[in-house]
């Protein structure tokens, strides 16, 4: 074998090691950037405040609502089928509410000061009086009553329901006074009350749905084939701005609240289910299951960047957004090792 020949092989066999040092180095990288190993940059953004152990809790825990006044938060324990109401100030639970079937949305009404609990499971949705806990009515919708908003301006409540609606209820009178048809079934919604319309992730349909709050129908679909899984969306009513979350893949879209044109697109947290904006700061904050929070700050007119991906705790994928007392709420459902807990987070401006 002449001198070339051999340097040549030599040198095969170096570059050979070489490339595998590097794929082996490349794989413990994507190994520690996986799911469960995302590095941590922005924790100054939140500070973990306090810690409040639901020790009955098990299961699936599901949408969050609070009453400002009285600081209290109130939790849809879906797979516990029980309603926990939370002290935030003194960090203790104050009642539990059970017997319900799969708890889902929540609303909370300060006129009448009662609670509003859409039921998956059996469609039923119940008032109860946050003074003393007393059921005083039920208004029953097709399966899978889902999330909840409530508009406190006309004192009107709007649940997702069944196979594809809104219903509308008078928050004073306990009836139901409208209905929107979709075509599947309703996740998470948003009223932009300025524009007059209420915005509706629609994941079975792969589409954003519009609805027009007067005729209460569905006046335009957004549909797109990817990415899919549309769960999450919150809104920017200053800027018109749409954000919606998706989970396959792992991507928050922002969206022109008047045209449905793509703005901006971000990989974020995997398995979330609630986002919200802050628009005292121009940020989007997002939970998700794998146990991390994503935040992201728009940095122009058409560019939102991620500034921070918090660790939580594995299947703490529920969140609430409280902008008056600067909280950042996040629910973390029991494993086989801790109980479940509910996170409250300092945001730090």
């Amino acid at each position: 074998m002449t001198k070339q020949k051999r340097r040549n092989k030599n040198m095969s066999k170096s570059n050979k090691k070489r490339n595998a040092v590097i794929i082996s180095i490349a794989f413990l990288f994507t190994s520690f950037s996986s799911c469960k190993g995302q590095v941590e940059f922005g924790a100054n953004l939140l500070h973990l405040d306090k810690t409040i152990t639901l020790p009955d809790v098990k299961g699936r825990i599901d949408h969050m609502e609070v009453n400002l006044k009285d600081q209290v938060l109130y939790v849809a324990a879906l797979g516990n089928n029980t309603l926990e109401t939370v002290d935030l100030r003194n960090g203790k639970i104050i009642h539990s509410i059970k017997g319900l079937d799969e708890p889902q949305g929540i609303g909370y009404s300060p006129q009448t000061k009662e609670i509003f609990i859409a039921n998956g499971g059996s469609g039923d949705c119940y008032f109860y009086n946050a003074q003393d806990f007393e059921k005083v009515a039920t208004i029953h919708l097709a399966s899978d009553a889902d999330d909840v908003r409530y508009d406190s301006v006309e004192k009107k409540i709007y649940v997702g329901y069944g196979e594809g609606g809104i219903a509308v209820i008078d928050a004073g009178t306990h009836k139901q006074i409208g209905d929107v048809k979709l075509p599947a079934h309703p996740e998470s919604f948003q009223l932009d009350k300025k524009l007059n319309l209420l915005f509706v992730n629609l994941p079975n349909a792969n589409m954003v749905g519009v609805i027009d709050l007067k005729q209460l129908k569905l006046i335009d679909k957004w549909e797109r084939n990817s990415p899919t899984a549309n769960f999450q969306m919150a809104l920017d009513t200053i800027q018109h701005r749409v954000f919606v979350g998706y989970r396959h893949p792992a991507t928050l879209i922002v969206l022109d609240g008047k045209t449905g044109k793509e703005i901006s697109s971000n990989k974020m947290v995997g398995d979330a289910d609630d986002l919200y904006y802050d628009k005292e700061t121009a940020e989007v904050l997002v939970s998700g299951g794998d146990g991390h929070i994503s935040i992201f700050q728009q940095q122009g007119k058409d560019i939102f960047k991620q500034i921070a991906n918090i660790q939580t705790s594995n299947g703490a994928r529920t969140s609430l957004f409280i902008a008056q007392l600067k909280i950042f709420v996040v629910a973390a459902r029991a494993t086989s090792s801790k109980p479940a807990s509910i996170l409250v987070y300092k945001i730090i401006q």
